[in-house]
């Protein structure tokens, strides 16, 4: 699993002009791609990792101080762009296999204590933020 986190002090989802999920900071924004060989035990071990990650102000994690997450699926994740100008898609999982474990990140982190808000699965998202800092770190299982 491939997670890139972001700092924020606010993050929003929309889907056909609805939000869907929306944070106010300190917090995470959380987009999660998933590959062929990722299981349940490396999403909980992503969401205890994004729970205790010491990235917010005064190196504080979202554990330390209660503060929300926002999870978006991001296939995108495991683009390869090495070869010619069009990406490849080839090591990100299909949707049947990817959406649970992405539920599953989210569940474990739900389960740590976190509240967390999410995007929609396959959606055609709109995503907005403010970085904090700019602070972004690519997290990997």
């Amino acid at each position: 699993m491939r997670a890139v986190a972001q700092r924020v002090t606010e993050a929003s989802v929309t889907v056909d002009g609805e939000t869907v999920g929306k944070i106010t900071g300190p917090g995470l924004c959380v987009l999660v791609g998933v590959t062929h060989d990722d299981t349940p035990e490396k999403a909980a071990a992503l969401a205890r990792k994004l729970w205790s990650l010491r990235i917010l102000p005064d190196e504080q994690s979202c554990s330390d101080i209660g503060a929300p997450l926002l999870v978006i699926s991001q296939f995108t994740l495991y683009g390869d762009a090495r070869k010619g100008r069009r990406p490849t898609w080839n090591a990100a999982a299909p949707g049947p296999v990817a959406e649970p474990l992405v539920d599953e990140v989210v569940a474990q982190l739900r389960a740590l204590g976190a509240h967390v808000e999410t995007g929609r699965f396959g959606a055609q998202m709109k995503v907005s933020l403010t970085n904090d800092g700019p602070f972004t770190v690519v997290v990997e299982m």
